[in-house]
Formats: structure tokens, C-alpha cells, sequence
């Protein structure tokens, strides 16, 4: 089971998994989506909340809906640059109006972001 956040919907968070998967290329254009059911048994969440996210994706152009067989990736390699920088700009505008929220200045948030980032590279080496 997936362990949601508790600072932003969790169909929000659901979407971002499912664009992170067609990004990352585990879901390529034209595959099935897994059911509601299946989706909402995997992360341990309810139906509807998973249906509400599907439908937002599909709203969005991520997905499309074939009546009688489900769903499938809409997205092709072309159009997941662009959504790729979307969603880059979208992290981190929030993660940058939270640390504003903390009174964090600009070279603050620099510093933080500077060191944070040579300490992951290492640990992840």
C-alpha cells in the first residue's frame, strides 16, 4: 500500500502517481489502466476517490476512456516533455511557498536546496 501525505488530496496524489508512471515510461500510450477496483484495492484507497482522479487525468488528456474496454494511456513520448515540466515547475512552486511560509528567505532556500542535493547525490552513489 502507498502511504499518502496528509497536505494535499489524495486524489491529487493519485494523479501524480499515474503521470509519474507515464513520464517514467511504465505506462506507455495506448496500455489499459488498471479497473478503479484494482487501483483502489493497490493503494488502499476508496473507489470513488480513485474514479475522481481517472477522471480528472482523463480531463486533462493523460488518459482516454473506450466505452466498453476501459481505460488507456493517452499520452505519447512527444507530449511527456512537456508535462514533465510542468509537473517540475508545479513541486517546485509549492515546495518554495512552504518555505516561504516558514519565513525562509530566498538565499535560505537556496542553501538548503544546494546542500540537500549534494547529500542525496552521495547517498544515492
Amino acid at each position: 500500500m502507498h502511504k499518502f501525505n496528509n497536505r494535499e488530496p489524495i486524489y491529487l496524489q493519485l494523479m501524480n502517481i499515474v503521470k509519474q508512471d507515464i513520464i517514467n515510461g511504465n505506462l506507455r500510450k495506448d496500455e489499459k489502466i488498471s479497473s478503479v477496483r484494482e487501483l483502489a484495492l493497490t493503494y488502499g484507497v476508496n473507489p470513488n476517490t480513485v474514479q475522481k482522479a481517472l477522471s480528472e487525468l482523463e480531463r486533462e488528456g493523460f488518459i482516454r476512456t473506450e466505452r466498453t474496454s476501459g481505460r488507456y494511456v493517452a499520452l505519447d513520448s512527444e507530449n511527456t516533455v512537456q508535462v514533465k515540466d510542468e509537473i517540475c515547475l508545479q513541486i517546485t512552486a509549492s515546495y518554495i511557498h512552504q518555505m516561504w511560509g516558514m519565513n525562509f528567505s530566498d538565499d535560505e532556500i537556496r542553501k538548503i536546496v544546494k546542500n540537500t542535493l549534494t547529500k542525496e547525490r552521495k547517498a544515492n552513489e
